[in-house]
């Protein structure tokens, strides 16, 4: 467990590290769901299941899928703004 838990630290540093660099909004959404199952690993690690579990259902699961979903809303919204069918222009 000795040398397990170090490289979960560097992982978790280099994942996180990675949502910050990535500049396409597709890719760190998936950046911040590999960031969220990687801190669900730490977790477990750590003994703490239950952070683990709640890191597993908001991070790697509940967050990305509202980030897509509000993306995918406003990349809808921009195609309806370029073919002239927007309310507000």
């Amino acid at each position: 467990m000795s040398v397990f838990l170090p490289l979960i630290f560097l992982l978790t540093a280099a994942s996180g590290t990675a949502v910050v660099l990535v500049r396409d909004p597709n890719r760190q959404i998936f950046a911040i769901c590999a960031n969220g199952l990687v801190l669900t690993i730490l977790f477990t690690a750590l003994q703490a299941p239950d952070v683990a579990l709640s890191e597993l259902a908001v991070g790697a699961a509940a967050v990305p899928l509202l980030f897509l979903v509000a993306l995918m809303a406003v990349r809808a919204g921009k195609v309806e703004r370029e073919n002239g069918k927007g309310g507000d222009s």
